[in-house]
């Protein structure tokens, strides 16, 4: 399958080298250079995947994002970011990128990324491996939808990710090393993904984020999802 993905950068160079490796790995390509630009395109014809870099001009990537989070909360975003800005990197993460390269990056690991982020999405889960159930809270994972109590619940890519490998390991306490392999695939990065996306889950799953029920802190080591029937 061809998957299209919209590069929005200000460096023409930059999004040559992206585009090129991008292509080169079967990918249909199209260019944004700004932040207008890339909310035009994709509300003309939604890509599969966005790579975002942060540092736009005008509309910048931050609130590009905000923007596609509103209205397109599953379209998967990877978020290009300065060497060494953890701030910037947790804000990304923060309105709701799925993933994130650091400047100056290789064009083969954002292509590693990238195409991690599409496996994800693909279809092709049996049907009796579809649905998980905690109390009032369904993960459908082959057609990556949830809700609780009858209301959908707006996950990207990665907070889905995140729900359904809780959801199948409940009640079994993860290191944020632990889940930053097992979730995300990455054998060393930074934890503050993991802290973060478990902060966004909460806010969408937990009757009171700041008093949780599901989605535990063990402190000093890690997460724990508590099932409902337990909680």
């Amino acid at each position: 399958m061809t998957h299209q993905v919209l590069v929005v950068d200000d460096d023409p160079t930059v999004s040559d080298v992206v585009r090129r490796y991008l292509e080169q790995d079967g990918c249909r390509v199209r260019l944004a250079a700004d932040g207008l630009s890339a909310l035009a395109a994709v509300d003309a014809g939604c890509p599969d995947l966005v790579v975002l870099d942060l540092m736009l001009g005008g509309v910048d990537g931050l609130e590009v994002c905000r923007r596609l989070r509103h209205g397109h909360p599953g379209l998967p975003v990877v978020m290009l970011t300065a060497l060494g800005e953890e701030n910037d990197r947790v804000l990304g993460l923060e309105v709701g990128a799925d993933d994130y390269v650091t400047k100056p990056f290789s064009p083969r690991e954002l292509v590693l990324r990238v195409r991690s982020v599409l496996r994800r999405t693909a279809p092709g889960t049996p049907p009796s491996a579809r649905l998980l159930h905690d109390g009032d809270l369904v993960a459908d994972t082959g057609r990556r939808v949830a809700g609780i109590a009858g209301r959908p619940l707006a996950l990207t890519v990665r907070e889905f990710d995140l729900l359904e490998f809780l959801l199948r390991n409940p009640a079994r306490v993860f290191t944020r090393a632990e889940l930053l392999d097992r979730v995300w695939g990455w054998q060393f990065g930074d934890e503050s993904t993991v802290t973060v996306h478990v902060r966004r889950l909460r806010e969408k799953i937990e009757v009171d984020p700041s008093a949780p029920r599901r989605l535990l802190t063990v402190w000093g080591v890690g997460y724990r999802y508590e099932p409902a029937a337990r909680a």
